[in-house]
């Protein structure tokens, strides 16, 4: 494939998904990441989009929201095995929320094989892979359907959370730093989220390596509400998305890294990896973690 042919493809991919990582760009152009950062380059110095930790992202700041079809075929064996390792967290008899994405809906299919199960969320896309659990109780929030991504968002979605407790809230969303925690792009699905989190004793995000050090307007988790972050390892060359997980670490997230091979299946048994976490706040990244590992944060 010739260069022109490559970078219109790179630009192609990221208008259409909002962020796309440079191992995903590499993948589908079927070239390195050495060569497809040089691309990113060359259509950054024409203004086309804007270099963004370890990926590409469309010009002016803030990433914008794809629409459930983009999302979808977005690191898709990354999602998979992130759903495997947060599905451990999850114990019989729990009561729990699960907000709306492409990754929740991965760990609802996974949730339903779990006896005695409770789930309240706000996504049609997780009710639906938990439809035919019959030892899993699925509650919906009221709202207004919010077709991009299959949630019932606005007022009666947020009415219809308060007085709720749960054990804990899992939740995806459009970005991820140390210094806003979760995000998204759209306000009534921020809101919604916050509700959640308001509902909830813990809060796990679930995001892939593509989200690490996106930015996007709408804040809907702080770092020091975030209990657990499950996400995949990223590219041994993408030192800021490492970068940004060590600083989520550091202000008191517990990290858990879910291994991934070629298909998506787990690369074996976990390997155990610690991160130079200066002081006693020390943290470990973990390849294939156990339920075990995830030690409430006092």
């Amino acid at each position: 494939m010739f260069a022109a042919e490559r970078r219109q493809l790179i630009l192609e991919m990221v208008r259409a998904n909002g962020a796309v990582s440079l191992r995903e760009l590499a993948r589908v152009v079927q070239t390195s990441e050495v060569t497809v950062r040089r691309d990113v380059r060359a259509l950054e110095a024409e203004g086309l989009l804007d270099r963004r930790h370890g990926g590409a992202v469309l010009p002016g700041g803030f990433t914008r929201e794809s629409g459930y079809p983009q999302k979808a075929h977005v690191a898709t064996a990354e999602k998979t095995a992130i759903a495997d390792l947060a599905a451990g967290l999850v114990q019989e008899g729990e009561a729990i929320v699960v907000g709306a994405g492409t990754t929740t809906q991965e760990l609802a299919r996974r949730l339903a094989r779990v006896p005695g199960l409770t789930v309240v969320t706000n996504s049609l896309l997780v009710a639906q892979a938990l439809a035919h659990a019959n030892r899993v109780e699925v509650v919906m929030t009221g709202g207004t359907l919010r077709g991009t991504n299959y949630a019932l968002v606005g007022s009666g979605a947020e009415q219809s959370l308060q007085g709720l407790r749960v054990s804990r809230a899992f939740l995806s969303g459009a970005g991820l730093t140390a210094e806003r925690g979760l995000s998204t792009s759209n306000m009534l699905s921020a809101s919604v989220d916050r509700a959640l989190v308001q509902a909830a004793g813990e809060v796990v995000v679930l995001a892939d390596h593509t989200k690490l050090g996106a930015d996007t307007m709408f804040q809907t988790v702080p770092t020091d509400l975030i209990t657990h972050l499950v996400t995949d390892d990223p590219s041994a060359a993408d030192d800021r998305a490492a970068t940004e997980l060590q600083a989520l670490a550091d202000r008191g997230v517990q990290v858990a890294v879910a291994p991934a091979g070629p298909s998506g299946v787990e690369a074996g048994p976990g390997r155990r990896r610690d991160l130079p976490v200066p002081g006693q706040r020390r943290q470990a990244l973990q390849h294939g973690a156990r339920v075990a590992d995830f030690a409430p944060r006092r």
